[in-house]
């Protein structure tokens, strides 16, 4: 079952972009964004599933330079 991240841009806190990923990412995942700009993922954050569901939402944390 692959993963769905919002990525979360640190500096304004607003969402980047979605991704998915194969398993869970590592705290120290780097990845391209869809602008093509290397990041690294500076907290991975989960919560909890709404009532009835069982998929979690995770948010990625990264700032990206532009």
């Amino acid at each position: 079952m692959s993963i769905i991240a919002t990525i979360m841009n640190s500096a304004t806190g607003e969402p980047i972009q979605k991704m998915t990923f194969g398993r869970m990412p590592k705290p120290w995942v780097r990845f391209n964004l869809a602008t093509g700009e290397l990041v690294t993922a500076e907290r991975i954050q989960v919560g909890k599933p709404a009532p009835g569901k069982f998929v979690a939402p995770v948010e990625i944390w990264v700032t990206p330079k532009a």
